[in-house]
């Protein structure tokens, strides 16, 4: 009753042990919340699947990525979101999270993805976030941090740009 639904919700709670009031006069006056109604951790995988390393290590193990949009921009997907049973267009359930995505970089005015698209997989679900290519990232960054809201899963990476070379050049 009154719970959000879709992606990013179902599945994340499935015991439903949401917040919880205390149940005895003692714990109203401490305050002290039940261990089951503290945030819960969710193992995710977050890949820069734009850059040409991981493209050739998944074709090598022939893993199959999921569709991504087709632009020359840089890709990042989250695997594992709890739920595989969401169907319908990758972009409409995509179009939602749009606003809820950045790549921060220190200094620079945040970029958000021009696409989102979710795509179902074994063990969950897939979100594939495409950052325009207009957006020039280089060593001199140091650090980028790509930030997200999926339902309530808050998703917070750290790349590290000086680790992002190969045979010498930048692969994002």
């Amino acid at each position: 009753m009154g719970q959000p639904h879709g992606l990013g919700y179902d599945g994340v709670d499935p015991k439903g042990s949401g917040p919880k009031l205390p149940t005895s006069i003692p714990g109203l006056l401490t305050g002290a919340r039940s261990p089951r109604s503290l945030p819960g951790v969710i193992t995710l995988k977050v890949v820069w699947e734009s850059a040409l390393p991981i493209r050739a290590a998944e074709l090598k193990a022939r893993f199959v990525e999921p569709p991504t949009l087709a632009s020359d921009g840089y890709s990042i997907a989250v695997y594992g979101i709890p739920g595989d049973y969401f169907k319908g267009d990758p972009k409409k359930l995509g179009d939602p999270l749009k606003n809820l995505a950045a790549l921060k970089r220190e200094g620079k005015k945040d970029v958000r993805p021009s696409g989102v698209e979710v795509f179902e997989r074994e063990g969950g679900s897939v979100v594939v976030y495409e950052f325009p290519p207009s957006t020039e990232i280089s060593k001199k960054d140091g650090h980028i941090e790509f930030k997200a809201q999926i339902g309530r899963i808050g998703v917070d990476e750290s790349f590290d740009v000086g680790e992002m070379e190969f045979q010498g050049k930048l692969e994002l």
